[in-house]
C-alpha cells in the first residue's frame, strides 16, 4: 500500500504516464519538478510523515517506475558512478529518479549524449557538473558546450579552489566555446592570479593571447632549422621555442613558476609543461631529482650516438644550450615534486621556499631558452 497521501500518488502517476525526461525533487521545499517533452512540471507534495521519509516513498515510486524496483539508485556506488562506469543504456533512466548521486552517474558516463546532458543540467546545474561535461568531446561540439562553458566563465569570480579555477579555464577554452573577447579577459585575469594561466598553458599552449617578439637567435636560424626539421623532431620543436609563440609559452611558464599559490596549481604547471616538451622527451623514466633531469640532458648533448642531438649542434651549434634546456624541460614533471609534497599540505612562502631546489634550475632553464648564451 502507497505511504503517499492519495493526492501526491494520484498525481505523480499521472505524471509518470507522460513523456518524462528528467526528475529533481526540492527537498527543502518539498516540491517535485519535472522536464517533460511538454515543458516543464511542478507537483508540491503534501507530507503525511516526516520530511525525510515521505520523501524517501516518492523516490521509490519513481524508481518503481523507472528501474521496475523500489530500491531505487544505490548511491552507495559514489566512487563507481564517478568513475564513469554507469552504463550507456541506463543513462536515461537515471535522470528520472530524482536522486542527485544518479545524476551524477551520468554526467561522468562516457556515452552522455548532448540531449542528455541538457536533461542532466536541468536536473542539477552546478560547477563540477560543468566541468565533468565538458570533458567530453559530444558535449563541447553540441549545444550544451557554449551554455556550460558560459556559466563556468560566469561562476569564476566566485571559485575559489585553484584546482578548480585550472580546470574551468582549461576547459572553457576549448575550440568553439568562447570568443575572443571572453578570452583576452579570462588571461587579463592572470595578472592578478597566476592561476588562471595554468590553463592557458595546458589548452592552448601555442596560442597564448599576448605577443612577444622572437629568440634574438630566431632569424639566423629559422631557415636551416626548418629544413632539418622535416626529419628531425629536435630541430623542430627548438625552432618552435625560438618563435614568439615558444617565446610566450616560455615566459608564461617563468611567470607562473615563481610564485605558485598551491600544489595543485605546481602539478598542473608541470604537466602542461610535459605535454608541450613530450615529443622531444627522449624515454618515460619517471625521474624524481633535478640532478638527474641536468645530467641526462647535458649526457645527450655531449653523446655521439645521439643522431639527431648532432645534427642539430652540427648546423647551430650556437644554440646548444637551449637544445640541452630542451631536453631537460622535457624530462620535467610531476614525479619530481613527489619527495615534497606527499608528507604536507604546505602552501604559499612555505611551499615556494621548499621547492627552490626544481623552481629555481627550471626557471633558469626557462631564461636560457629566451636568451643568447654569452
Amino acid at each position: 500500500m502507497s505511504q503517499l497521501s492519495s493526492e501526491d500518488s494520484f498525481r505523480l502517476n499521472v505524471l509518470l504516464n507522460q513523456n518524462l525526461q528528467a526528475v529533481r525533487i526540492d527537498e527543502g521545499k518539498m516540491v517535485v519538478h519535472a522536464l517533460t517533452d511538454k515543458g516543464e512540471a511542478r507537483i508540491p507534495l503534501n507530507p503525511n510523515l516526516r520530511d525525510d521519509a515521505y520523501v524517501r516513498h516518492v523516490k521509490e515510486l519513481l524508481s518503481t517506475h523507472v528501474l521496475g524496483t523500489a530500491g531505487g539508485y544505490p548511491v552507495f556506488l559514489k566512487r563507481w558512478t564517478r568513475m564513469g562506469q554507469a552504463r550507456d543504456t541506463s543513462l536515461e533512466g537515471l535522470l528520472k529518479l530524482g536522486e542527485p548521486e544518479a545524476v551524477v552517474a551520468v554526467v561522468h558516463a562516457p556515452g552522455l549524449s548532448d540531449e542528455l546532458a541538457r536533461r542532466a543540467w536541468w536536473a542539477m546545474p552546478s560547477t563540477d557538473n560543468a566541468r565533468r561535461m565538458l570533458e567530453k568531446k559530444a558535449i563541447v561540439t553540441g549545444e550544451m558546450g557554449k551554455v556550460l562553458a558560459e556559466f563556468l566563465v560566469e561562476f569564476l569570480p566566485f571559485e575559489e579552489n585553484p584546482a578548480d579555477i585550472i580546470q574551468s579555464v582549461r576547459l572553457v577554452l576549448q575550440p568553439g566555446l568562447i570568443d575572443d573577447t571572453v578570452r583576452q579577459e579570462l588571461w587579463k585575469r592572470g595578472q592578478r592570479k597566476t592561476v588562471f594561466r595554468v590553463g592557458f598553458l595546458l589548452t592552448s599552449p601555442d596560442d597564448i593571447p599576448e605577443t612577444t617578439t622572437p629568440h634574438p637567435l630566431h632569424m639566423q636560424y629559422e631557415a636551416v632549422l626548418d629544413d632539418l626539421a622535416r626529419e628531425n623532431v629536435l630541430a623542430a620543436h627548438l625552432l618552435k621555442l625560438l618563435s614568439p609563440s615558444g617565446q610566450q609559452f616560455l615566459k608564461t611558464v617563468q611567470e607562473v613558476m615563481k610564485k605558485p599559490s598551491n600544489q595543485d596549481m605546481v602539478v598542473s604547471l608541470l604537466q602542461a609543461v610535459q605535454n608541450y616538451f613530450y615529443a622531444v622527451r627522449p624515454d618515460d623514466i619517471a625521474r624524481r631529482e633535478i640532478q638527474a633531469v641536468l645530467q641526462c640532458a647535458q649526457e645527450l648533448c655531449k653523446s655521439s650516438s645521439a643522431a639527431s642531438v648532432q645534427q642539430v649542434v652540427d648546423v647551430a651549434p650556437e644554440l646548444q644550450p637551449q637544445l640541452e634546456a630542451m631536453l631537460a624541460m622535457s624530462l620535467m614533471g610531476e614525479p619530481l615534486v613527489d619527495p615534497i609534497f606527499k608528507s604536507t599540505n604546505m602552501l604559499g612562502s612555505v611551499m615556494r621556499k621548499k621547492l627552490e631546489p626544481i623552481s629555481l634550475p627550471m626557471i633558469e632553464l626557462c631564461e636560457t631558452l629566451c636568451k643568447v648564451n654569452r
